[in-house]
């Protein structure tokens, strides 16, 4: 899929494709009427799902960075896909809405800074010293977003802590558990951190590849 991508924006890899899998294989589309796609970068995921819903369901995206939201909103005018863009941190642009589906793939990555990135490419990556900056945020805010009956999927490394991410999910009355897998080598950003990873007791000693999850939330209706 060609897709317009403007410089120092994210391209959609494999967590991307693991997602949206997990999206359709989940049979949520047949009864998501209403999905929320948190840091949709050029939009594929808010296309998927918009795709997947065959017309019946309305999707929103939301992403801090302006450029993404341009992005995803040309790319879904010239595909046809019925999606609102919205421009905000998480979860700030639909405060007092609630969805079917929430749907995400935040920053995950570890990073050297314990702060996220304010401006460059990093910050469609970087989420603080244990990748969690974001992660944590998300789990503590999904509850007042997600309806009734409602589910949460959302995509992350390894790296970062599924446990942890199981733990806070069902700390704020989610039923969570990993739905995919999927291991993938070190692409450049990893690559280039090694040696933090590695001192940091993130990776073993020459490790060079990591687990993608997809971790599946629910809300009892």
């Amino acid at each position: 899929m060609r897709l317009i991508r403007l410089p120092g924006m994210y391209r959609p890899q494999a967590d991307t494709r693991l997602l949206v899998s997990a999206y359709v294989h989940e049979g949520l589309p047949r009864a998501a009427r209403t999905v929320l796609d948190v840091g949709t970068g050029t939009g594929v995921v808010a296309m998927a799902a918009a795709e997947a819903g065959g017309g019946n369901c309305h999707v929103t995206a939301v992403d801090i960075s302006r450029r993404a939201v341009w992005a995803a909103r040309a790319n879904s005018l010239c595909r046809r896909r019925r999606v609102a863009v919205r421009h905000g941190d998480l979860l700030e642009p639909v405060v007092g809405r609630m969805f079917d589906v929430v749907l995400a793939n935040p920053p995950y990555v570890p990073a050297p800074a314990c702060n996220l990135p304010e401006r460059g490419p990093e910050r469609a990556w970087d989420a603080g010293n244990d990748g969690r900056l974001l992660l944590d945020r998300l789990c503590r805010q999904i509850p007042h977003v997600l309806r009734p009956g409602g589910s949460v999927l959302l995509v992350q490394s390894s790296l970062c802590g599924v446990d942890a991410t199981l733990r806070m999910l069902g700390s704020v009355g989610l039923r969570a558990r990993v739905v995919a897998r999927s291991r993938e080598p070190f692409g450049p950003v990893l690559n280039a951190r090694v040696r933090y990873l590695e001192d940091g007791g993130l990776v073993e000693p020459g490790c060079r590849e990591e687990e993608l999850v997809v971790v599946r939330a629910d809300r009892q209706a």
